[in-house]
């Protein structure tokens, strides 16, 4: 279940708008996000908030891990995107451990289109 947010507050994707006006209308399934850097914020923000069923909507159906655990008490405290370009996004999400670690994530993120929806693209592991 995701933790409730308040539409007012800023996003917790870093863009500086109210969640309200960015990545809310995605979770709720109002809007799909019209890029890859739309969807890289929305995901974050869904981690973000424990949204684990929009994490997993948003994630391509051949890549998409069998568990997602997002109540794991880990707590996402930045997104900074270095680049956006096509259906790349290279970002670094910064966040604390359970036991209050900061710990800082680079990837290099791929996304697809299917049926006309951006979705997040991760090889198996």
């Amino acid at each position: 279940m995701p933790r409730p947010y308040p539409p007012f507050k800023p996003c917790p994707c870093g863009s500086g708008r109210s969640y309200s006006a960015c990545c809310q209308p995605f979770h709720t399934g109002e809007k799909a996000a019209p890029t890859p850097e739309a969807l890289m914020r929305s995901r974050y923000s869904a981690y973000a908030l424990a949204d684990a069923e929009y994490v997993r909507r948003t994630w391509h159906p051949d890549t998409v891990p069998a568990e997602l655990d997002l109540n794991d008490g880990v707590k996402y405290t930045g997104l900074r995107i270095h680049r956006a370009e096509g259906d790349e996004v290279d970002f670094t999400a910064s966040m604390k451990s359970p036991d209050g670690q900061p710990h800082r994530m680079r990837e290099r993120s791929q996304f697809v289109q299917l049926d006309g929806r951006w979705l997040y693209w991760r090889e198996s592991e």
